[in-house]
């Protein structure tokens, strides 16, 4: 492990040498995780994945479509009566439709 220092700006800036940017495929603007580990400070690039928020119809056509056979069919219909929703207003294929 090759050890380098960098400056601290105005407002807690760290400017990171180009060769270790370039070494950690980062540019400005790229997401970095950064971890406290005892007295050390650990950055590392990071990915953000989107998290998919269904609606309460999405939902319900997960549940329906999931079903495998005709009584967790019956059990999906009935959860997705419990939340409020017709599931025969709920586009979805019955577990014995080809």
């Amino acid at each position: 492990m090759v050890a380098t220092t960098a400056h601290l700006g105005q407002r807690g800036t760290l400017v990171i040498p180009a060769a270790l940017r370039r070494q950690l495929g980062i540019d400005e603007g790229s997401l970095l995780l950064l971890e406290v580990e005892g007295a050390k400070l650990i950055i590392r690039p990071a990915k953000a994945i989107p998290i998919e928020e269904y609606s309460p119809a999405r939902s319900a056509e997960l549940i329906l479509n999931n079903a495998v056979d005709a009584a967790d069919y019956q059990r999906a219909r009935e959860t997705v009566k419990k939340m409020g929703l017709n599931p025969d207003e709920v586009p979805h294929q019955r577990p014995d439709e080809d």
